[in-house]
């Protein structure tokens, strides 16, 4: 018998900073991200073609062939919205026990998403929610495109398990699902056996999570037609700087 799909629990756009303090996340349907960020509907949409052309992953420990995505990284204000030179994505392995440590050069997103107009405002709202929690400031934005597939049976949309970023902000947009079952998303509190099951299911609907609160991961994909997938973007936003691996340090001269 197939399981229910746990409907997401929905935060009305005037609670979201209320809600963000309460529980340490939010979920937005596509309306509220809409009307918050200032773009229309068909503008999000405009972009989703390039998830159609997302190359694979390359880094994936486990083997699988289940994932595709493209990385881009930014210095974001209030009012401004500044891609840095392409760069690495790097996480400690406290972070992520299977694929910490190491550079991962992905492939650059494209420019012509990244000069659209819904872009720009998308990330310069992010930034506004983040400054209205933490205080206005310079955030360190990398943005990723997943595309998880179901060639080889199952995919993984997190195959680290349950995580932190090792940053202040994680915003996963659904992007859409074809023909699959499965990817439910899982948020639980850090220091209390607390926590949530719902599955994304609207195409630009929002997980905002504060990642010093809680951790979250989502469930594998099965395909119920051939060719099944699900894509997402996933935005993270840090402050002070851009999560990178230290710099070796010289042993000193004896003297």
């Amino acid at each position: 018998m197939p399981q229910p799909v746990l409907q997401p629990p929905l935060t009305a756009p005037d609670r979201l900073n209320a809600t963000l303090s309460e529980q340490g996340f939010a979920v937005l349907d596509a309306a509220s991200v809409c009307a918050m960020a200032g773009i229309t509907l068909g503008k999000l949409q405009a972009l989703q073609a390039s998830w159609n052309a997302l190359p694979p992953d390359q880094f994936l420990k486990d083997g699988g062939r289940y994932r595709r995505r493209r990385h881009a990284s930014f210095e974001l204000t209030d009012q401004q919205v500044k891609q840095v030179p392409h760069r690495a994505h790097w996480q400690p392995l406290s972070y992520n026990a299977l694929h910490g440590g190491m550079q991962r050069w992905f492939e650059p997103m494209d420019s012509a998403v990244l000069q659209q107009d819904a872009w720009q405002k998308l990330l310069s709202w992010l930034a506004r929610v983040a400054s209205a929690a933490q205080g206005e400031q310079t955030w360190f934005a990398e943005a990723h495109q997943f595309r998880i597939d179901t060639t080889d049976g199952i995919g993984r949309p997190t195959p680290e398990g349950a995580h932190r970023d090792g940053v202040n902000w994680v915003a996963v947009f659904l992007i859409g699902r074809h023909g699959i079952k499965g990817g439910e998303t899982r948020v639980f509190d850090m220091d209390s056996p607390h926590g949530q099951r719902f599955t994304l299911i609207e195409p630009w609907s929002l997980l905002l999570l504060d990642d010093a609160r809680v951790i979250h991961e989502t469930t594998p994909i099965q395909p119920e037609t051939a060719g099944g997938w699900r894509d997402t973007l996933v935005i993270t936003l840090r402050s002070g700087g851009f999560l990178d691996e230290p710099e070796l340090i010289a042993p000193q001269a004896a003297v």
